[in-house]
């Protein structure tokens, strides 16, 4: 440490009476002090010592003077017995006195109370109160201190004694001492576990004690000053005390009482020094009326070795910090510490009468264990100290001693002048080498175990600082002009290679040769070999390079500076010094320049280095890029630029490395490069000077890359002009867009199955029928046309396509009858099953049809079912039925019959209402029963419902003897519950009728005129001459039709060509008309006659007619022998009285009957062969069209006798 004395002041005497500064108080902020000098208060600007103000007041000798903690008021005190407050701009604002002189004053830094000592009494005063507080004390108090709580106040006395009181004066502790005790102080540091007062004494000891709670106990021993102290002070931070008195000097103590060093030594006693606030300045006063204020230097103490730094700290500490770890040990030396030294795993420090070696359990160790290995007592004012493996050195003026770690001289080398720096360089243990740097400009090298010194530079000015490099061929040597120079060392000669100024510090880099950097005038510099130097601002001198890591020290902390080394990695590769930049990027550059250090050694095929690069950043592609190419290397014939062209095309610099490719006659890798990079257009812009298989290549792979992006419609489009039609279809059919598919298949031409077929397989996938056929049409296979059209449904187009090519109809019907099945169209499904070739599965369908209408109660469609059953059931067997065949057909005809009536008679009797006439359901009734009545009934068909039916018509209608047998037969039924009722009430009032039918209700036979019962148990047919009763199929009332054949001789088509001429004129029947129409038939009663005919013979039968006359001939025997009409007969009928029927199979024999009473018009159809009256069939063809039986299209402008009789090769008759 030293001081340095920035400005003093003496106070003039006095009328000759000098004026002693006995007190001296700086203001809180530090800006300036008060001074108690005879008897006026000086006030003193702190930075340059100009007196601001000369306060008079007092009227005798200051003592003593305080400043509030706040800074905003400062009071006086001295034998005049009065204290004046003074605010800071030196206004007196308060004055009171004591009995007695004052002799110290003290502000309490939290209540801001202000304490007042004398001889007899202190008292207390605050500005919150009017009056002081006195109180007496048995000996005079020569100090005050408060503790940094404010909470109690320390008083020392004359006696020895020193008294503890809290705020209000009263007395808590007392502590007895052997002198006067002079001056005390609390340690004003928060820091600290507990407040440790400083008491000096006038025994010339210096004591401190702890305040423990309400006592105060003394802590450690006394130590002995040497001289009577008049002040003791403690620095802002209470790390060190400035002490001074009859010595005439001021020295520096730490707080712990370990003396460091003297800071001034004046030529008389001095009363007072203070330490300004946070500053490293003490202001000194004394007895001979002088004011010094000295700037304390202090010295860094430190040493460092690699990444380990030892330094000084609080003066009497060592602290070791490993830098990379952060981790520090502290080794208290409980001295004043004056050098450090470290090297290797030894440190060494020296106290002012000894030197500490300490050592590591290894010199690699990790931890930070340092053992004391040596203490010498050795007392030499030294100014360097140097420690190696198992000696040290100590520099005295122009001698260089070194000794063993026992203290024995072993060494000593004399110099021409001063030592100014010694820097050992390393060397084997016992043999190491230093530098040494002198005052004249000498630079030396020596060795421990050689006494003599070897010259290296004569240098033109004082040395400063020194360092070699790690290889030992260069020196950088500071001097006391900032100047570092460069020398380079050849054997016993060293040449000066460059210099730099702005330096004060100077360090090698230990890992790179020649980097070092130096420090100066605020800068920090780096310097690379013969690069131009990097530049930075940095306050603090260069200690040591590793690495990328500067160590700098700045006043007492050690800084770690990383260095960016890009600058000198760049230039290492502008120079194409690979290797040089990769040691200095190995030192720590960012992961970029480690990419740019690799890519330039990979364009300069510098394959190691930039394997070792690429390694760092740990990329796997460029490791596995440099290991092809090596391998390429190796090959016979390889070409550099191919190389240099893939690494550019690594790097992204793809024109570049086509060209080069290019350059090479390798003009195919260019287009495979801009391929991989899907960049098209440059990739076609090399392709002209390709051959036309690259350049069908690159479209191919342009669709691929299409494709796998997703962009469809353009990868469909470039694969068509590549000509791969398959894979571009395969993309369209995909995505569903037929429009661009129907599109290609319009390109392509037949012999392109394989296309083709793959359009057709997307279009036949979406169902689009008609681009599908488009596609068949276009390959001829009519056979998956047909397919297409059976899949789709297309029945229509099937249907057509048959008709040119029948030889695929039985394909089509059956799948096309399952269809129509399918949808509930079953007549046509039975018409396509028969087209098939199928008649089985056609009667079965009919069959089942027939089943599933009479359950579910439709009796009309099953009749008509069964009617179609019939009509296959005949047609099945060709033109030769069997017998069984033809009996099938008239038992399914029957049942048609029956089943078609029975539709009347269940909605007669399940439903509420109906709008069938009685006579109609009488009719049906009858017809049913007729037939049923004896026999089995068909599945469905009650003859409860029947009987019941015709019961209740027959007793409305009149027919009390059908209805009381109709009874009869109901009673041997179970009825529903529901009728139960009403059968009863039906049999118990027809008894009350007479047992017979109305006579109007009787049927006639129209053949043989027989009068017939209402029902014939043995069938619907005349009881004489067994004639089937014609029956009109909507009403069921009897027709006037007979049935007759013509004679062997005559065909039936003679027969029809017979009947369809002019009958010859007939004979008129009756009288002819009277002249007077009028007649009389009584007295009141007359006659208008109309016609030539007589009322009597309308309706009545031509008994001249000869087919009347062969009718009428017959033999009663039960069986049915139809009238024989030979060609006479025929020949006189009229054709529209004679109606056909024709059997589906030509081996039936045609049936011809007459209408007997032509005016009952008559209706034949002749799809199902049932007659009808002309009223009915007109009303029912106006509603439905249709035949009400066989449901057959009908106009019904046709009658259906022989005039409109069908040619033979008709199946139906034309409506």
């Amino acid at each position: 440490m030293r001081a340095i004395v920035t400005w003093t002041d003496k106070v003039p005497e006095r009328d000759g009476v000098k004026n002693c500064v006995y007190d001296i108080v700086f203001k809180p902020d530090g800006t300036q002090f008060v001074a108690a000098v005879g008897s006026r208060v000086l006030v003193y600007d702190a930075v340059d010592g100009d007196l601001k103000h000369s306060l008079k007041g007092h009227k005798d000798t200051l003592y003593c003077v305080a400043y509030s903690r706040d800074g905003k008021r400062f009071a006086s005190g001295g034998a005049d017995k009065t204290i004046i407050i003074w605010t800071s701009k030196a206004e007196g604002i308060l004055k009171y006195s004591h009995n007695d002189a004052i002799q110290c004053l003290s502000y309490n830094s939290v209540t801001q109370q202000l304490a007042s000592a004398t001889a007899s009494d202190f008292g207390l005063w605050s500005p919150e109160q009017k009056s002081v507080a006195k109180h007496k004390v048995a000996s005079r108090i020569l100090c005050l201190s408060w503790t940094n709580d404010g909470t109690c106040l320390t008083l020392g006395h004359f006696n020895g004694q020193i008294s503890l009181r809290d705020k209000s004066g009263g007395e808590k502790a007392v502590i007895e001492r052997n002198a006067p005790v002079w001056s005390i102080q609390w340690n004003p540091s928060r820091d600290e576990v507990s407040d440790i007062l400083a008491v000096a004494c006038w025994d010339q000891t210096l004591s401190f004690y702890e305040l423990a709670g309400q006592q105060m106990q003394q802590v450690g021993r006394d130590k002995q000053l040497g001289f009577d102290p008049c002040c003791a002070r403690h620095f802002s931070n209470g790390e060190y005390l400035c002490i001074s008195g009859s010595d005439r000097k001021a020295s520096l103590w730490t707080k712990e009482g370990v003396r460091l060093t003297s800071i001034a030594e004046r030529e008389d006693w001095v009363w007072t020094c203070v330490p300004r606030p946070n500053q490293n300045f003490v202001a000194l006063g004394c007895n001979d009326g002088t004011i010094t204020m000295y700037k304390l230097n202090f010295a860094n103490v430190h040493g460092i070795y690699k990444d380990r730094y030892a330094y000084r700290d609080y003066m009497t500490d060592v602290v070791v910090q490993q830098m990379q770890t952060e981790q520090k040990l502290t080794i208290k030396c409980r001295d004043y510490v004056k050098k450090i030294a470290i090297y290797k795993d030894r440190l060494a420090v020296q106290l002012p009468d000894k030197i500490n070696i300490y050592e590591l359990p290894a010199e690699d160790s990790q931890e930070m264990a340092y053992r004391h290995r040596e203490k010498l007592s050795l007392s030499v004012e030294s100014n360097i100290l140097v420690v190696l493996s198992m000696n040290f050195l100590l520099a005295v003026e122009k001698k260089l001693k070194l000794f063993t770690f026992q203290g024995v001289a072993e060494r000593e080398w004399t110099f021409t002048s001063v030592i100014k720096c010694v820097k050992p360089f390393g060397g084997p243990a016992g043999r190491e080498g230093l530098l040494v740097g002198m005052e004249d400009g000498q630079v030396c090298k020596i060795f421990v175990d050689n006494s003599f010194p070897i010259p290296l530079v004569k240098h033109k000015a004082r040395v400063r600082c020194l360092d070699m490099n790690a290889s030992k061929t260069k020196i950088a040597v500071v001097d006391s002009d900032s100047t570092v120079s460069i020398y380079e060392l050849k054997g016993k000669s060293a040449k000066l290679m460059y210099e730099e100024p702005n330096a004060t510090a100077v360090a090698w880099n230990s890992d790179v040769d020649d980097m070092l950097c130096f420090s100066g005038n605020g800068l920090l510099s780096i310097k690379t070999a013969n690069f131009p130097l990097h530049v930075q601002r940095h306050q603090g001198n260069v200690v040591g390079f590793k690495g990328s890591t500067i160590f700098s020290v700045h006043l007492v902390n050690m800084q770690m500076i990383d260095v960016p080394q890009s600058a000198t990695l760049y230039r290492y590769l502008e120079k194409r010094e690979f290797a040089a930049a990769y040691g200095v990027a190995c030192l720590g550059v960012t992961e970029s320049d480690w990419k740019q250090l690799a890519l330039e050694a990979l364009r300069a095929l510098q394959l190691d280095i930039a394997r070792k690069a690429f390694v760092r950043l740990r990329d796997i592609g460029y490791i596995e890029l440099v290991g092809r190419i090596e391998t390429a290397r190796k090959q016979a014939g390889h070409d550099d630029h191919v190389l240099v062209a893939t690494i550019l095309a690594y790097q992204g610099k793809f024109q570049e490395a086509a060209k080069l490719f290019c350059k090479a006659n390798r003009v195919e890798k260019a287009i495979e490069m801009f391929t991989d990079l899907r960049k098209w257009e440059e990739a076609r812009q090399f392709a002209h000077t390709a051959n036309a298989e690259q350049a069908q290549e690159l479209v191919r792979r342009q669709a691929v890359w299409a494709e796998e992006t997703n962009n469809l419609a353009s990868a469909s489009e470039t694969y068509l002009a590549a000509g791969d039609y398959l894979k571009a279809i395969h993309i369209l059919g995909e995505q569903n867009w037929h429009d661009k598919l129907i599109a290609v298949v319009r390109t392509l031409n037949n012999s392109q199955s394989a296309e083709l077929q793959a359009c057709l397989r997307y279009f036949e996938k979406a169902k689009a029928h008609d681009y599908a056929k488009e596609v068949l049409l276009k390959l001829g296979d009519i056979q998956g046309l047909l397919q297409l059209n059976l899949e789709a449904n297309k029945w229509n187009d099937a249907l057509q396509l048959i008709e040119t090519h029948p030889e695929y109809a039985p394909q089509v019907y059956l799948p096309y009858a399952q269809w129509l099945v399918e949808n509930d169209r079953f007549e046509e499904a039975q018409e396509a099953y028969k087209a098939a070739g199928q008649s089985s599965k056609s009667l079965e369908l009919l069959r089942t049809l027939t089943h599933n209408a009479v359950l579910e109660n439709r009796y009309e469609a099953a009749g008509h079912y069964l009617w179609l059953l019939a009509k296959e059931t005949l047609m099945a067997v060709g033109d030769r039925p069997t017998n069984q065949d033809v009996e099938a057909f008239f038992k399914y005809r029957r049942m048609a019959d029956q089943y078609y009536s029975y539709q009347s008679i269940h909605k007669y009797t399940d439903e509420p209402f109906t709008a069938l006439t009685p006579d109609t359901v009488f009719n049906i009734s009858r017809f049913l029963l007729s037939w049923l009545i004896k026999d089995e009934a068909p599945y469905g068909i009650s003859k409860a419902y029947c009987i019941f039916a015709m019961a209740k018509q027959a007793k409305t209608l009149g027919a009390n003897k059908l209805a009381r047998f109709a009874l009869e037969k109901l009673s041997l039924y179970k009825v529903p519950l529901s009728w139960q009722e009403q059968v009863d009430m039906f049999a118990l009032s027809i008894r009350s009728r007479a047992f017979n039918d109305a006579d109007e209700l009787l049927p006639s036979c129209f053949r043989c005129q027989t009068i017939n019962p209402l029902v014939n148990q043995a069938g619907d047919r005349c009881i004489a001459c067994a004639h089937p009763m014609m029956r009109s199929f909507c009403n069921f009332e009897l027709l006037p039709l007979v049935q007759f054949q013509p004679s062997r001789d005559v065909s039936p088509q003679d027969a029809v060509a017979l009947i369809r001429r002019d009958p010859p004129p007939k004979k008129p029947r009756g009288r002819p008309a009277p002249s007077n129409p009028w007649q009389s038939d009584g007295p009141d009663v007359q006659t208008l006659m109309l016609g030539g005919e007589d009322q009597s013979d309308l309706g009545m039968l031509d008994i001249d007619d000869p087919f009347t006359k062969a009718m009428l001939d017959f033999e009663p025997s039960g069986i049915f022998t139809p009238t024989i009409a030979d060609r006479h007969m025929l020949l006189s009928m009229e054709k529209n009285d004679i109606f056909i029927v024709k059997w589906p199979s030509p081996s039936l024999p045609w049936e011809f009957y007459r209408n007997m009473l032509p005016d009952v018009p008559v209706v034949l159809c002749h799809e199902c062969n049932h007659f009808f009256h002309e009223e009915d069939w007109e009303l029912a063809v106006m509603q439905k069209k249709q035949c009400p039986f066989c449901t057959v299209q009908t106009d019904g402008s046709s009658n259906g006798c022989v005039a409109h009789f069908p040619p033979e090769s008709e199946t139906g008759m034309s409506m």
